[in-house]
């Protein structure tokens, strides 16, 4: 939920209603990141997570970007919008980040994209951190555990935005669903597994805590909720029923990403490459222009396959929702003594 979804009324609205609301860090400016921290903190006493991206470390064919950056320009040209020439390497500030984190000393710190390495693992412990790793499939899972995750968040194939994938360049269809990602991952990892992608209601919390699930995870079903920084006409798509449902492309980002389909999608998801982050600082301009004039056809909508359950509620109603479904779904356990 990056890009401004993620605000501290959200974090703040989740945690108060017993949830733990995370703050995106992708995208942000380290200083941006920590006066948020600091709204979050003012805004509420429960704890909180943030999730941060981590960089790609593995080389962009960069000859694929350009070439996607020549088809873009006509489109470009109609819109009165210049295209940048995308930076190098990665500029989400990962590092400056963590030093963020580590001196505000955040409850949760989350990661997404990737694996931390150990060593930033055991700093956050060291600052009494709890660290979670978004993972994709058993591999990851174990490589998360390996350096010291205390728990992974495990996303199934029907969630909104950016698919978490170590390897995103790297397909394998179809992807399994979240219960029967969590189920696998059960059989090999201890440590708490949170579901995500897809859960929007007690069929869903049912069906991914009895695959092993100790939590769940929801983005989609936060966007229309009044406390989101959802961009209003996102707002408007996702409850458009003339909508033809949920894709995932690279069109926008050059990371695999589910969203609802519209015209650019169709016009540029066979051409896109695999290129993140330069593909979303090459589209960032004409997002933006879409966005300002109201154009739903150009824009990123990201939204999970449970998207048309989403309601204009505020957080806490949602949180108090699925939070007394994953109490029903979830089995009594005798005390230990």
């Amino acid at each position: 939920m990056a890009g401004g979804v993620s605000t501290p009324a959200l974090v703040a609205a989740v945690s108060d209603a017993g949830g733990l609301g995370f703050l995106a860090a992708g995208y942000q400016r380290p200083a941006d990141l920590a006066a948020d921290i600091d709204r979050v903190r003012r805004a509420t006493a429960g704890p909180f997570g943030v999730n941060v991206f981590v960089p790609e470390s593995r080389p962009v064919d960069r000859a694929a970007v350009a070439r996607y950056r020549q088809a873009l320009l006509p489109l470009a040209a109609r819109r009165g919008v210049a295209l940048p020439n995308p930076p190098e390497r990665d500029t989400d500030h990962f590092a400056e980040k963590i030093e963020v984190l580590l001196a505000a000393r955040a409850p949760v710190v989350s990661f997404t994209f990737g694996c931390p390495p150990r060593a930033v693992v055991d700093r956050l412990h060291a600052t009494g951190s709890q660290v979670v790793v978004t993972v994709t499939d058993v591999a990851e899972a174990q490589s998360a555990v390996a350096v010291g995750a205390d728990a992974l968040c495990v996303q199934g194939a029907g969630a909104g935005g950016h698919r978490a994938s170590f390897t995103p360049d790297v397909r394998t269809d179809p992807q399994p669903g979240t219960a029967e990602l969590v189920r696998a991952v059960r059989r090999v990892v201890a440590v708490p597994l949170i579901a995500a992608g897809g859960i929007t209601g007690p069929a869903e919390v049912d069906a991914v805590v009895a695959a092993g699930a100790s939590a769940v995870q929801v983005g989609t079903a936060l966007l229309l909720t009044p406390q989101a920084g959802t961009h209003p006409v996102h707002r408007a798509a996702l409850t458009d029923p003339g909508r033809p449902g949920t894709v995932v492309t690279r069109a926008f980002s050059g990371r695999p990403a589910r969203g609802l389909r519209n015209r650019f999608v169709d016009a540029f998801d066979a051409s896109a490459p695999a290129g993140y982050p330069q593909v979303h600082h090459l589209t960032r301009p004409l997002r933006a222009a879409a966005a300002a004039r109201g154009d739903v056809e150009e824009m990123a909508l990201w939204a999970g396959v449970g998207y048309r359950l989403a309601r204009p509620e505020p957080a806490g109603q949602v949180v108090t929702r699925l939070a007394t479904a994953v109490a029903a779904a979830t089995p009594l356990r005798p005390a230990s003594h």
